[in-house]
């Protein structure tokens, strides 16, 4: 009786989906850099920078506005170099802060969305080729682990929103779980961002300040608590070494 032994993958076919994923990534980098160049040469980039003159574009668009507000902060997560402030801030001009930030929350999470499922159609591929099993050890395969920082992330506004998204694509963590992680971290800064904006068109500096000290606020406490978490360690660590014979 003839016994065959398990199916060994052809070394060729694995290097032509290798380059096949490459050469994916790569015309999908200079589709980006095409269209951001041409946005830049057409004065909308100069636009969405300006939230002031933004949120005169996104009035102009009257029932339109929203998917427009959507549709940008979509195209500014998946695209890098587009910022996306502005449009929270013209979200919050233009719709308040709680209906302008429920349009920045939806964008956002839509964006990170795509970028998270370019990196893990792309990216994610060719990584595993490489290190195969490896990618599953350690925090990068760990799902607790992931998500939180994946949650954490979301709620500094000086991490890049968008790095972040692509990273976690190349990582091991479900669709669901960055999904849900991604869309818990982004809302208090979505809404504290538009609410800056709508309180920018009261013009009351006052109202602006306490704005303002709220968003640095939301800021630091992510700082805070991995100090006071890291402090806990510490104590808790040289209080089992003094306790131990």
């Amino acid at each position: 009786m003839d016994e065959t032994g398990p199916a060994v993958p052809d070394p060729g076919s694995r290097k032509g989906s290798f380059m096949k994923h490459l050469v994916v990534g790569l015309v999908i980098a200079l589709a980006f850099l095409i269209a951001y160049l041409v946005l830049k040469r057409a004065g909308v980039i100069e636009i969405i920078m300006d939230a002031e003159l933004l949120h005169e574009y996104v009035k102009r668009a009257g029932v339109y506005g929203p998917l427009l507000v959507m549709a940008l902060m979509a195209g500014a997560i998946v695209a890098n170099p587009i910022p996306s402030a502005p449009i929270a801030l013209a979200a919050g001009l233009a719709y308040g802060h709680l209906w302008g930030g429920l349009y920045v929350v939806i964008g956002a999470v839509t964006g990170a969305m795509i970028a998270f499922t370019i990196a893990r159609l792309v990216g994610y591929e060719i990584l595993f080729r490489w290190f195969g099993e490896k990618l599953k050890v350690g925090l990068l395969g760990s799902q607790n682990a992931l998500t939180a920082i994946v949650f954490v992330s979301r709620l500094l506004p000086f991490i890049s929103f968008d790095i972040v998204s692509y990273a976690a694509g190349l990582t091991e963590i479900t669709w669901w779980r960055f999904t849900l992680a991604t869309t818990a971290g982004i809302i208090p800064t979505s809404f504290l961002l538009a609410h800056f904006g709508s309180e920018m068109a009261t013009g009351d500096a006052r109202r602006i300040a306490v704005s303002v000290l709220a968003l640095g606020t939301l800021t630091l406490i992510p700082i805070l608590a991995q100090v006071l978490w890291s402090h806990y360690k510490r104590v808790h660590r040289n209080n089992q070494d003094s306790d131990s014979p």
